[in-house]
């Protein structure tokens, strides 16, 4: 295999510590309720519900006087506490090492992507970045992956994809010919059968067809 392509939010980025984070500010921030982080997370379901949506439902339903926009807009600051996830680092500097090209391909906002990968210190240890609204496409579209291996200069069968998303990691990568490797953060799969299952990042440094350590090509 000559090239992994990663996602981004629940894989590389730990997403679910850094919104912790942001959280715990907006809460004091505000001086907002007991019990309205945990409800955010539920509502807002690892990133797959708008925002835009989320914040007027808790501020209906915990009776709030806040500007529902007021609330939204610091919501962009939560990629100021990114933190990658746990390995990172260390798998894609051994997968650069062992001569293995490195792209991140992820849904989302082309600034807050950007701010996140660089606040996680990813942006020296890859080799591309493709973010759907910068394209104008989106996982699970065939065409994303497409253009993904288009720009690293490799086909399908010579890449793994790796991510938490049965939908967007999965179904979507093997639909063009990728191998794919889950990582089980966020949502359990749904009849999606992955190619590889990861306990930890540093499992894709096991998966079949990797160059050895060493071999650095």
């Amino acid at each position: 295999m000559d090239a992994i392509l990663f996602d981004l939010d629940g894989t590389l980025h730990d997403r679910a510590v850094t919104l912790r984070a942001w959280l715990a500010g907006h809460v004091r921030q505000f001086g907002l309720p007991g019990g309205y982080a945990a409800r955010f997370l539920e509502l807002e379901d690892h990133g797959y519900r708008p925002k835009a949506e989320v914040i007027p439902q808790l501020v209906q339903e915990f009776g709030l006087l806040h500007d529902p926009r007021t609330l939204l807009d610091t919501y962009a600051g939560h990629v100021q506490h990114a933190v990658p996830m746990a390995h990172a680092h260390d798998v894609l500097r051994e997968l650069r090492a062992r001569g293995v090209r490195v792209g991140i391909v992820t849904n989302g906002w082309e600034d807050l992507q950007r701010t996140c990968v660089q606040t996680c210190g990813l942006t020296g240890l890859i080799d591309d970045l493709v973010i759907s609204k910068a394209v104008g496409l989106s996982k699970p579209d065939p065409s994303i992956y497409r253009l993904a291996l288009r720009r690293l200069g490799v086909r399908a069968d010579q890449a793994w994809f790796v991510g938490d998303s049965p939908r967007n990691d999965i179904a979507g990568p093997q639909a063009v010919g990728l191998r794919a490797a889950w990582l089980p953060t966020t949502h359990p799969l749904r009849g999606e059968v992955p190619d590889a299952t990861l306990r930890d990042l540093r499992g894709v440094l096991s998966l079949p067809g990797l160059p050895v350590p060493g071999s650095g090509r």
